[in-house]
């Protein structure tokens, strides 16, 4: 591991935790060198800085890429993180990037970078930690007298999880093995689990098995928006699908609701019936946040899948003014808000009396003043038509934080 700067560089291992050393003792530790952790997940990677009373640091910041030398991508400013990512410090030097709904496309080297007043004083952490994000699936080995599932993971998740299977949605073992075993013919429905991430669920009938895999397990949508709730599957040999039927979870004591094609008119099935199968639901409402799932009928029998399906959050757009009070002169941040996080980095499109100011996949406009005074509002590429939601009026005289989707900021 190296402390790139412009002089020499000594490197330092210490009880197998990389300790960085530079010029003059500044030095970076990484709490860890690697972790592997699950879609979905959150994760915390930290590390400690060490450096002398002068220079000052005047700058820190967690990164994954560079366009070219000295052009690092500040987590928070790159698109892909865009209200995933967190910095949090402490009053030892201690640094922690936090990074919520993982992808698997997070997977990179995470390293830290400090710059102080110094001329020339700019330091990188290298190596620095290597992050990998994996899914569970379960994986079936059959023999003649037995079938093992195993919770199967593409590198070994940090921290000896315990693992959690469940047969028919209910708790079966709880135990640091992946594996679970049984000895008798079944068709009853399993799923692992870490925590609170789900694998898809299979259904072991002798040597083959019903596999129903949902394509997503949370979907976040903007209301009024249409949305595609899909999975694929496959059936023991001999069994023909003959019909699908999507149908939302009750919600406590409320029976579950079919969602028969047409129904409401914002109700269509598409897909190839006997391998895959989507449910597409337009005009989304607020209340159509629920969780999905799917049940089949064969020409043999009729199997509804116990485990998760796919959770559906319909959500409106918020401009929320931080601080939420200000002074004559004071400049606001605007922040486009939902209450969950879109999908497929969406672009944000500010507008300034109802004319394009900006376009960016950041959530956030430029810091505004009340010289800048007009109507602000924000809309998501492609679904700029979306009914705009009540409008607040924010002049420079103390206010509440507003949380609608159109601001006028007065002088």
């Amino acid at each position: 591991m190296a402390l790139r700067t412009a002089g020499s560089v000594l490197v330092v291992f210490l009880w197998s935790v990389a300790v960085v050393l530079g010029q003059n003792g500044w030095s970076v530790t990484y709490t860890t060198q690697s972790i592997c952790t699950l879609k979905g997940s959150t994760v915390d990677l930290s590390c400690f800085i060490r450096y002398p009373s002068w220079p000052k640091v005047k700058t820190t910041f967690w990164f994954t890429k560079m366009y070219d030398v000295e052009n690092y991508v500040n987590l928070k400013d790159d698109p892909v993180y865009q209200g995933r990512v967190t910095y949090r410090s402490d009053k030892t030097n201690g640094h922690t990037l936090r990074i919520t709904d993982l992808r698997e496309s997070d997977s990179a080297e995470y390293k830290f970078r400090f710059v102080t007043d110094q001329t020339g004083g700019k330091y990188t952490g290298d190596p620095g930690v290597t992050l990998s994000v994996t899914d569970l699936q379960v994986k079936v080995t059959t023999t003649w007298w037995s079938t093992t599932l195993t919770c199967s993971t593409t590198c070994t998740l940090t921290g000896n999880p315990t693992y959690i299977w469940y047969r028919n949605s209910k708790i079966a073992q709880k135990d640091p093995s992946p594996s679970y075993s049984l000895y008798l013919k079944t068709e009853d429905s399993f799923y692992c689990a870490v925590k609170d991430i789900n694998s898809p669920a299979v259904s072991v009938e002798g040597h083959s098995y019903f596999h129903v895999t949902y394509t997503h397990q949370r979907i976040c949508t903007l209301n009024g928006s249409s949305v595609d709730i899909s999975c694929s599957y496959t059936f023991p040999s001999g069994h023909t699908v003959s019909e699908t039927i999507w149908y939302t979870k009750g919600k406590l004591n409320e029976a579950s609701q079919i969602l028969s094609p047409g129904y409401g008119g914002r109700v269509e099935y598409l897909g190839n019936m006997q391998s895959d199968s989507t449910l597409r639901i337009t005009d989304l409402r607020e209340e159509d946040s629920a969780e999905y799932k799917i049940r089949f009928r064969t020409d043999q029998t009729t199997w509804e899948p116990t485990f998760p399906g796919t959770t559906l959050t319909v959500t409106g757009l918020q401009v929320k003014v931080t601080p939420a009070t200000v002074t004559e002169g004071q400049k606001v941040t605007l922040t486009c808000s939902t209450t969950c996080t879109l999908g497929n980095n969406p672009t944000y499109v500010w507008y300034k009396n109802g004319h394009v100011t900006n376009q960016s996949t950041s959530l956030f406009l430029n810091p505004v003043s009340s010289e800048d005074a007009g109507r602000y509002s924000c809309a998501v590429e492609g679904h700029e038509d979306l009914p705009l939601l009540k409008r607040l009026s924010l002049s420079h005289t103390a206010q509440r934080t507003p949380q609608c989707q159109s601001v006028p900021l007065v002088k």
